[in-house]
């Protein structure tokens, strides 16, 4: 275990930090990880006594932010609290899984691994950094997945929790996956339409583009055949505020002209392998249904439900539809970093006893104050579902708009994260 010294940098002070966890905290013996955060203080209170605030990055899969500037939510955040910035398990400095670091395992070996990188032990990790800083209480800041991540700490360690905020992440918490896919495909075919119906050439490039994949064999600056299902995946990004208009962009120039013939422009192959992160946290496609589900197995949700939406089947003549978030078994026979972890993520999808991840009871019982941003039209978490959570959730408040995507946080945090910390005020 480490604490470094403080870093200073323009407005913000840096101070690393490193402790050793079990990789299995019910079986200790089974090896450790690395858990890396960063502490980050504006200059201007380095030596005051403010209280902590860790944030808990969406995913799941990805490190927490790396800040240049004092701006954004961090921005907010800084007036008022000491921030850590966690590296959940498996990702960033946080002994990071790749297909590279879990390939002297077995299928079975990366499987058993895999299971214990869910919420609860992300949470887990981080009660161990809060011990090891001696800190009685802190607050939380969780965007999408870490809200599911601030709900699983809720449950079980409220005593810890000063306030929390969350920030398009109030998930379910008995919703199978099942249920949570046949919500958000529904979401998908709305985006989908408000694309279209905005970009009105957008519906017949795209068509062009899955026609000519189709029928050409085409690879990605990695060497990867792109299909048609790659392409449609291109629309998660659909659900962030101006991914719509990134898209026409890069739809603009898809095709050059060679000799007369038209071929995909190497740009925008390059364009949609920079938009695989499943390549590079392949976390967040090999347990993206696990995140749902408690004592049941996915069995792979999203490709089953997809049947029931025939617009996302791609017919040759007709028009090609995006799909979102979702993860589909096809894309570890496609995806080159996602096939060394096939039989593993076969494995898991079949996986029935997951542990619960929430405590009704104790959400209902609720003391620590809570204060949400809800995105009416979010493409990625179901209002539906995040409204029927709130009214179980004790000593809560709850901001519903729809003056922003999924991404609120990233694209006007200052301002959200205000209106949070305004409304957990009044509670």
């Amino acid at each position: 275990m480490s604490l470094q010294d403080f870093i200073y940098s323009d407005q913000l002070c840096f101070r690393y930090i490193n402790i050793n966890v079990p990789v299995n905290y019910e079986q200790i013996t089974d090896g450790s990880l690395t858990i890396y955060a960063r502490e980050v203080v504006h200059k201007s209170n380095i030596d005051k006594n403010l209280p902590w605030l860790v944030y808990l990055q969406g995913g799941p899969g990805f490190a927490a932010p790396r800040p240049e500037a004092n701006s954004g939510w961090l921005k907010t955040a800084l007036k008022y609290y000491r921030v850590l910035l966690l590296d959940q398990r498996g990702t960033g400095a946080s002994s990071a899984i790749t297909h590279q670091t879990l390939a002297g395992k077995t299928a079975e070996q990366q499987a058993e691994y895999l299971t214990h990188f869910r919420a609860d032990n992300i949470v887990r990790d981080a009660e161990q950094l809060r011990q090891y800083l001696g800190i009685k209480q802190w607050a939380l800041l969780g965007q999408s997945f870490g809200g599911f991540c601030a709900l699983h700490y809720l449950s079980f360690y409220p005593q810890s929790l000063s306030r929390v905020f969350i920030t398009g992440g109030i998930p379910s918490i008995t919703a199978t996956a099942d249920e949570v896919y046949q919500a958000t495909y529904k979401r998908v075919a709305d985006k989908n339409k408000a694309f279209f119906k905005r970009f009105a050439s957008a519906q017949q490039q795209c068509n062009a583009i899955a026609e000519y994949l189709s029928k050409n064999q085409t690879y990605l600056p990695n060497g990867q055949l792109f299909t048609v299902e790659q392409f449609q995946t291109w629309g998660i990004t659909l659900g962030g505020t101006g991914g719509d208009l990134a898209m026409y962009y890069a739809l603009e120039d898809a095709f050059v002209d060679i000799e007369g013939q038209q071929q995909l422009n190497y740009n925008f192959l390059n364009t949609m392998l920079n938009q695989q992160s499943y390549q590079t946290n392949p976390i967040y496609a090999i347990l993206h249904e696990a995140i749902y589900c408690q004592q049941q197995a996915s069995e792979w949700s999203a490709e089953r439900v997809r049947s029931q939406y025939p617009q996302y089947q791609y017919q040759p003549g007709k028009d090609v539809s995006f799909t979102g978030e979702m993860v589909y078994p096809w894309m570890f026979d496609q995806m080159t970093c996602l096939q060394p972890l096939r039989e593993a993520a076969h494995l898991l999808a079949q996986k029935k006893d997951w542990p619960q991840l929430y405590c009704a009871q104790q959400l209902a019982n609720n003391t620590v104050p809570v204060a949400a941003a809800v995105y009416v039209e979010d493409m990625y978490v179901e209002y539906h579902y995040s409204c029927e959570t709130l009214a179980l959730l004790s000593n809560a408040k709850s901001w519903q708009t729809n003056q922003y995507e999924h991404n609120g946080l990233r694209v006007d945090g200052e301002h959200i994260l205000e209106q949070l910390i305004a409304l957990a005020d009044m509670l």
